[in-house]
């Protein structure tokens, strides 16, 4: 029972662990450029250290996600 209790508490404290380090930004913008600016201003807003384009779709706008660190 005490075995049960433990696992419990350290998934939940590594669920919450992984849920305050990353952060799924969204964006779409005209350009390139001005996109990852958007992103770059969220992840600041954040207080994000960085943060990685994960993708980026180009055809009438542009749409990009990023996940911080």
């Amino acid at each position: 029972m005490n075995m049960i209790k433990t696992l419990m508490a350290a998934s939940i404290l590594s669920m919450i662990a992984f849920g305050a380090s990353a952060a799924t930004l969204t964006a779409t913008g005209d350009t390139l450029d001005s996109t990852e600016a958007v992103i770059a201003a969220k992840a600041k807003a954040i207080g994000a250290e960085s943060y990685t384009i994960t993708s980026a779709r180009v055809g009438n706008i542009v749409t990009m996600s990023a996940e911080t660190k």
